[in-house]
């Protein structure tokens, strides 16, 4: 990574709609690990670390920064990449900066969601405070601090921790730098993007007032808060952010994903996008997109209805491996063992008994698995 352009991590598709996700002020892209793999099934997600943060240099900003030079990184990275229009979405600072690249650069900013985050912080004084307390001294003190101030009691990210402690100290008072002086309030009506606030319910920074603050302001802005989190949400409730999002941006892979959890299994699906690679990536979005999120979608037939055709299908070309995941997929969507041997002795008729004797094997395998029986 060059010092001239913010550390990122580019996940999905290439050809599906971008969509960048901002950090908070001490964390890194890590912050969305639990979302991001998810919401790449429907989109080119570009997550970017802060100046000083995870792997940006320190030198991208100085004393005296402001919300806007921030903004104007996140520019020349969506540039660099070829990015021209594009969603975003952002957490604390990185949600400030989505709210001034909604003002100041209208053409790029396609949707917007704001995740604890607010149109000021509080006036400058408790930032200069703490970015003189910062190089003065260093991120050691304020690490300690971390957990009670992003998480509800008890819960906690080590690695999110870490990356606080290991912040570059004068790139971390510049960001505080620019939080002292971001007051975006009177300039908030100018927002024409569809607008999402997202606030934790348990969020002592930006409570939820914030949130509706800038709801009431952006014409048409949506708020919806969730409990149980405190600032960091999507570290800390991870499928409530994803659940926010996903109708939010919306998309028929974004459904599709979503159908593919209920069908197939959260196992499964982790698995699939744990081994997705930039050369499968098209592949598992065209997955979501086509095949869950358009044909199993389509409420012509029911889901129990899909999953007999979909049994016979496989019996009929051999595809013994999909054929154990969808008599696991059948069982999800109602069918029981009986149903399902009554599938299988209709293929004997229509795709051969030696096919329908495999996948009577297979079968009577994936049940017994399921039943805790020797198969």
């Amino acid at each position: 990574m060059t010092d001239t352009l913010l550390n990122h991590r580019t996940e999905g598709s290439g050809t599906a709609p971008p969509l960048l996700l901002g950090p908070s002020l001490g964390t890194s892209y890590a912050l969305w690990d639990k979302v991001a793999p998810e919401l790449s099934a429907a989109h080119r997600v570009v997550r970017w670390d802060l100046p000083g943060h995870g792997g940006s240099a320190a030198g991208l900003i100085g004393p005296g920064a402001t919300v806007g030079d921030l903004a104007v990184l996140v520019i020349a990275l969506a540039d660099a990449l070829g990015i021209g229009r594009f969603a975003y979405a952002g957490v604390s600072l990185g949600g400030a900066v989505g709210l001034e690249l909604a003002v100041r650069y209208p053409r790029r900013v396609s949707s917007l969601a704001v995740i604890c985050s607010s149109a000021h912080f509080g006036g400058a004084r408790p930032w200069e405070e703490r970015a003189a307390l910062v190089r003065g001294g260093g991120l050691a003190e304020l690490a300690r601090s971390a957990d009670s101030r992003w998480f509800t009691p008890g819960f906690t990210v080590p690695e999110l921790v870490r990356d606080h402690r290991d912040a570059d100290p004068e790139a971390y008072a510049a960001c505080c730098d620019a939080l002292a002086a971001f007051d975006l309030r009177d300039r908030l009506a100018r927002i024409g993007a569809p607008t999402l606030l997202v606030a934790g319910r348990e969020d002592p920074a930006t409570p939820p007032a914030h949130l509706r603050e800038i709801a009431d302001a952006v014409p048409g802005a949506a708020l919806v808060e969730i409990p149980g989190a405190s600032h960091l949400a999507p570290a800390e409730r991870p499928e409530a952010v994803l659940t926010a999002l996903r109708a939010h941006f919306g998309g028929d892979a974004a459904s599709g994903t979503r159908v593919r959890r209920e069908v197939l299994g959260d196992a499964h699906v982790d698995r699939a996008q744990a081994r997705q690679t930039p050369f499968t990536a098209r592949f598992q979005e065209f997955i979501s997109r086509y095949a869950w999120g358009e044909v199993w979608t389509d409420p012509t037939l029911s889901r129990r209805e899909r999953s007999m055709i979909t049994l016979t299908a496989l019996v009929a070309h051999g595809h013994s491996d999909e054929l154990a995941l969808h008599v696991r997929a059948a069982r999800r969507n109602g069918l029981t063992p009986e149903e399902i041997g009554a599938v299988l002795l209709q293929t004997a008729v229509y795709c051969g008994v030696p096919a329908a004797n495999s996948a009577f094997a297979t079968a009577q395998r994936v049940l017994a698995e399921e039943s805790g029986e020797p198969s």
